[in-house]
């Protein structure tokens, strides 16, 4: 993209008030236009495909239904797929992780400045990583410090939450006691830096944890 071309970008956040205010912060941007704006994950999918903009602003929690990781996923999974920048308020590592594994080009939190964000915009159209500094910052203590690898148990019990199998039943599958299973599944959650089995089961799968 050259450096005079309209940046075209297309907002998916499930408050109207914070795309209101997104569209009137980018208006005095220079060089970017919002072409749409969508509250629901499904929404931006379906805007990405009819409008093909150069970027996909995202949220992460878009109320009940689909994440914004999801949609982040299918929008990536196009023919030519915009870039997708994530604008959110969480900076939790799995948070971090599974966007970045999911396509996203960057990931902004909503506490940056106005220029910060048009910045990173710019450099999402252009197909550079945008990341704000905090967000950096654990991605790099993730680098130096990478979570302990699970054990075969840990991985057995795993397999079961991705099969939607729920604990009493890991339990008999495996032959412990369910408690057990509890166990694991804290120890589990605190590797893989999340609190959900959803959430477990997403991760494993983005860095090929399940066989």
């Amino acid at each position: 993209m050259s450096d005079d071309q309209l940046i075209r970008v297309v907002l998916c956040d499930d408050h109207a008030m914070v795309r209101a205010g997104l569209r009137a912060l980018l208006a005095g941007a220079g060089g970017i236009e919002v072409i749409g704006e969508a509250a629901t994950g499904q929404e931006a999918i379906n805007l990405a495909a009819a409008l093909r903009p150069d970027v996909v602003l995202m949220d992460l929690q878009l109320g009940d239904g689909m994440d914004g990781v999801e949609a982040i996923r299918r929008i990536r999974s196009a023919a030519e797929p915009p870039r997708v920048l994530v604008l959110t308020t969480y900076d939790t590592d799995a948070d971090i992780t599974r966007s970045i594994a999911a396509g996203a080009t960057g990931y902004l939190l909503k506490a940056e400045s106005a220029d910060e964000l048009y910045a990173a915009i710019r450099a999402a159209a252009a197909g550079r990583t945008a990341l704000s500094a905090p967000v950096a910052d654990r991605m790099m203590a993730q680098l130096r410090a990478p979570r302990p690898a699970l054990t075969d148990r840990e991985r057995d019990i795993l397999g079961q939450l991705a099969q939607g199998v729920g604990n009493r039943e890991i339990a008999r599958r495996l032959f412990i006691s369910e408690a057990t299973v509890k166990t694991h599944l804290g120890r589990i959650y605190e590797k893989l830096g999340v609190d959900t089995r959803a959430g477990a089961v997403a991760v494993a799968k983005e860095q090929r944890l399940l066989s």
